[in-house]
């Protein structure tokens, strides 16, 4: 069963991510920022909203470091991202970034995957 929005006990992860991802990047650690958006990207990848949210700040990741190709990687990702988790269409464990095909299935880290589990996810 789908869910529309992202349940409270996985959007304190999501969040959490995110709030990990900003300040690696202020301290200069991208390798880290990074990470921390492709977990994040993990978790929201269910839920439009997030799932797009998500593509958005990898986007402007990409801007910020002038990676021509993390930016035009993104752009579809940004457009059609969230419409395929209102479908119910996802690569699980897909980690987002232009260095991974858009439809490809990954493996989920075993964190996430019990945080997505406890939720039926």
């Amino acid at each position: 069963m789908r869910k529309l929005f992202m349940p409270f006990s996985i959007k304190v992860h999501y969040k959490k991510q995110l709030q990990n991802a900003e300040f690696y990047f202020g301290n200069g650690d991208l390798r880290a920022s990074w990470n921390s958006l492709e977990r994040s990207h993990i978790l929201g990848q269910p839920f439009g909203i997030e799932h797009t949210y998500t593509h958005w700040l990898m986007l402007q990741f990409g801007l910020k470091t002038k990676n021509t190709r993390e930016i035009l990687g993104q752009l579809p990702r940004l457009i059609f991202g969230g419409v395929k988790s209102f479908v119910g269409v996802i690569p699980k464990g897909n980690t987002g970034g232009a260095n991974v095909h858009p439809l490809k299935p990954m493996p989920i880290p075993v964190d996430l995957k019990m945080i997505l589990n406890k939720n039926k996810i």
